[in-house]
């Protein structure tokens, strides 16, 4: 649900992310933002049922926190986007077969750890409710050399912009709805032929209206 319901946006925005909006330096009283620290891009190859050969996946975890006044709700839409203008939604883990090797790969450090797509629509307030969550997507081009990764939903703000190109039949640039939302920029390090021993070399973040 929380796929369908934001995939539209996320891919609307993947064309201009350079021209939107910034965030607001000083938020608005009732609007909030998520604490949230992000491991290091893995990679995980797994046999998925029904697909010849294994699958390589790569994912990263969250650990969200909610210092906000009140519980806020929790609608997260997250894509990669290479340099080669490929756009991939984050893995959809029905069956939970990849989210599974992953929990067993870091049930140490994290005991607790939940899957994106199952997550709650709800983050309770306070550092006792904290959540990690695994965000999985399916492997990438080969001949990318740098990706963006998008988390949105980690924030209530929003803003409403004018779209830069397209109209409605009266002539009226179409609106478009903006939420802010957090790029975590990585170059790609390795021969495109050895993938399995490729690792992202992390440039940066930053927040955005997308």
């Amino acid at each position: 649900m929380k796929y369908k319901l934001f995939l539209a946006i996320v891919l609307l925005g993947s064309a201009w992310v350079l021209a939107a909006p910034e965030p607001a330096i000083i938020p608005a009283a009732s609007q909030w933002t998520l604490n949230v620290v992000f491991t290091q891009p893995q990679q995980i190859t797994v046999k998925i049922p029904g697909v010849r050969k294994p699958q390589r996946f790569w994912y990263i975890i969250i650990t969200a926190t909610n210092n906000y006044q009140t519980d806020v709700p929790f609608y997260p839409a997250c894509e990669l986007l290479t340099d080669t203008f490929q756009s991939i939604p984050a893995y959809r883990d029905t069956r939970n077969v990849v989210f599974d090797k992953i929990k067993t790969r870091h049930k140490k450090k994290y005991p607790f750890l939940e899957s994106l797509e199952l997550a709650d629509n709800r983050i309770l307030q306070g550092i006792d409710n904290t959540k990690d969550m695994a965000i999985i997507w399916p492997d990438f081009d080969p001949k990318a050399k740098n990706i963006s990764l998008f988390l949105a939903g980690l924030s209530n703000e929003t803003i409403v912009v004018n779209h830069p190109t397209a109209k409605d039949p009266n002539g009226v640039a179409e609106r478009i709805f903006l939420r802010k939302t957090l790029e975590l920029q990585y170059a790609i390090g390795g021969d495109e032929k050895l993938r399995d021993s490729g690792t992202l070399v992390f440039k940066g973040k930053r927040w955005i209206m997308r």
